[in-house]
């Protein structure tokens, strides 16, 4: 018994010195990336210092305070040179960074793509305009890390088709943007980096998973960046940030050599497909990315891409639109000045000559709980689980993750449980609605024909109306820093898009005001439950943050979703 006893005890104390080995192993990687990625920041600033020495008379707020349209005209005629564009960028970004986290990386190689554009024969449409992208974009010799530890020691060997055709238009990626970690959030924390804090309000977070790109570009540091989105992670930044975003139809823009993990979190293989689109400050930035981005170019790298150029007549009509409309889609009842925002557009875009039909999205409950996170957690969380694996997990992802991590046999007893109580917790729990899986290749075969069903539901509700476009809410505004986690499926009114695959693009319309504040107050949600509470909770104290609304077109109509969108933000500037 002694023996055995010492044995025992001997093998306990192994076991808690292997964890602690690989514990440590863990931060060291992380120390060493967080430095690479100071020295990076260090060698930006010195570089910004020498320009600033050679040429001191910058007018850097002029050249901030300039739109993209007007910034490409003056660096085509050759008024501002490529080479003083990049440097203010790089000088704003650096103090950016500075106070919100946003950065993952310079790409320090900008400076080599600044010579190589200046030697084209042609100037392309974006011609030496920088451009952030995300952090999983791939960018050749760089890493894709999506807040992971596993992806730290890989450097990519090739730019992603995305990449590749930005630069033969003349634009100069000159940052990675910081994510959460496995994306699947719409916070934007990870371990290794850290919190990005939202530009406006250090006490909110930026929107996830793009919140490096939102607070960024909002804070002034880049004039246009790229990110994707799966569930609304352009949409939820470009809200929380105040700026125009587009999740374009999947397969519009090429995700070729987009970084993806073992489990394909950014482009999984579901019939909810990752999109990769645009933020920036105004739509007509939205639109020139776009018309840049398909052309023939795109098109030959990849094939699958669907080889339809940008439509500027379409773009350009100012013929009146037939716009569906609603304010609530009946899962998660939104906060008042989200609310507020589509009902004061509804009325300005009616004013403006525009016909205005209430529109009601079907089956939200459903969409919720039995596609889109059954999409995600058919397996029951297991895959997404692997990519924890020798890693540290975030906090605000640890309720996801401690879901998971119930045995199968726990879930359907949990699941069992709660079935009387379904209507109240089914419905919204983030959690217990991760209990749905697929327990065999049939039912998931099903579960692909039932979204395809849905579509099929959606499109024919859509054309009985005679529509045009739809107005709609977005989550919103900024959330506390640690809030998404607990409310992931508040994404509802953003999700939708991605399981019907429609082009849906954000627009601030205002501001939170007093009054809204005041009737926050008096906010009960759908069933004043514990999540209503905490959506209460998570965005209250935003008088000044961005409000905004969502317009949506039907698949492949990119372009009059972006006329849709122009429309919304000419009539809110107005007012």
């Amino acid at each position: 018994p002694s023996a055995a006893l010492a044995l025992l005890c001997s093998s306990a104390a192994a076991v808690v010195v292997w964890k602690w080995l690989g514990k440590r192993q863990i931060q060291k990687e992380m120390e060493e990336a967080r430095r690479t990625r100071d020295e990076g920041v260090k060698k930006m600033a010195n570089a910004v210092q020498q320009f600033r020495e050679q040429v001191p008379s910058v007018q850097t707020d002029a050249i901030l305070s300039l739109p993209l349209l007007e910034l490409t005209g003056r660096l085509q005629e050759g008024s501002l040179s490529p080479e003083t564009v990049l440097y203010t960028y790089i000088e704003k970004a650096l103090e950016v960074t500075q106070q919100t986290n946003c950065l993952r990386h310079f790409i320090p190689e900008c400076e080599e793509q600044l010579q190589e554009i200046q030697q084209q024969r042609e100037k392309g449409l974006l011609y030496g305009i920088p451009v952030s992208i995300k952090d999983h974009i791939g960018h050749k010799g760089h890493l894709s890390t999506c807040g992971l530890v596993q992806c730290l020691g890989t450097l990519v060997h090739e730019d992603s088709v995305l990449v590749k055709v930005l630069k033969r238009q003349g634009a100069i990626p000159f940052a990675m943007t910081n994510v959460p970690q496995s994306l699947f959030n719409y916070d934007c924390s990870n371990p290794i980096f850290g919190q990005t804090l939202n530009p406006f309000n250090h006490k909110k977070s930026p929107g996830g998973s793009s919140g490096g790109e939102g607070a960024l570009i909002a804070g002034g540091g880049s004039i246009l960046g790229i990110g994707s989105d799966i569930g609304g992670s352009i949409r939820l930044p470009s809200s929380f940030c105040g700026l125009c975003g587009l999740k374009p139809t999947a397969k519009r823009l090429s995700v070729w050599c987009t970084h993806l993990l073992n489990v394909d979190i950014c482009s999984p293989p579901t019939p909810v497909p990752c999109a990769l689109g645009p933020m920036a400050r105004d739509v007509d930035s939205l639109a020139l990315c776009m018309k840049a981005l398909l052309c023939q170019e795109m098109f030959q790298l990849d094939p699958t891409v669907p080889p339809i150029p940008f439509d500027e007549e379409v773009y350009s009509s100012s013929a009146p639109l037939r716009v569906g409309y609603y304010d609530t889609d009946g899962y998660f009842l939104l906060p008042p000045c989200m609310r507020r925002a589509v009902q004061e557009t509804r009325g300005a875009l009616q004013a403006a000559g525009h016909q205005l039909v209430p529109f009601s999205p079907p089956r939200i409950h459903y969409v919720m709980t039995e596609l889109f996170l059954k999409t995600f957690f058919a397996d029951g969380g297991r895959a997404w689980l692997d990519v924890f694996t020798g890693d540290i997990v975030d906090p605000s992802l640890r309720p996801q993750v401690n879901c998971c991590k119930i045995p199968r046999l726990g879930k359907k007893l949990l699941a069992l449980i709660l079935k009387p109580l379904q209507f109240l917790f089914l419905l919204k729990c983030k959690n217990v609605a991760m209990i749905s899986t697929c327990s065999s290749v049939k039912e998931m075969w099903n579960h692909h024909h039932q979204i395809e069903v849905y579509r099929t539901e959606f499109i024919a509700r859509w054309r009985e109306l005679q529509l045009d476009v739809v107005l709609c809410p977005v989550l919103g505004p900024a959330f506390t820093t640690g809030y998404p986690g607990k409310l992931l499926t508040a994404i509802s009114s953003t999700m939708l898009y991605n399981v019907l695959n429609f082009p849906a693009g954000v627009v601030p319309v205002g501001t939170v005001t007093e009054a809204d504040e005041e009737e926050l107050k008096l906010y009960r949600g759908c069933c004043d439950d514990p999540w209503d509470r905490t959506l209460k909770q998570a965005v209250a104290g935003a008088v000044g943050l961005p409000v905004a609304v969502q317009c949506v077109a039907l698949p492949w109509q990119e372009e009059l979703c972006l006329r849709f969108m122009k429309e919304v933000e000419t009539l809110s500037r107005e007012k």
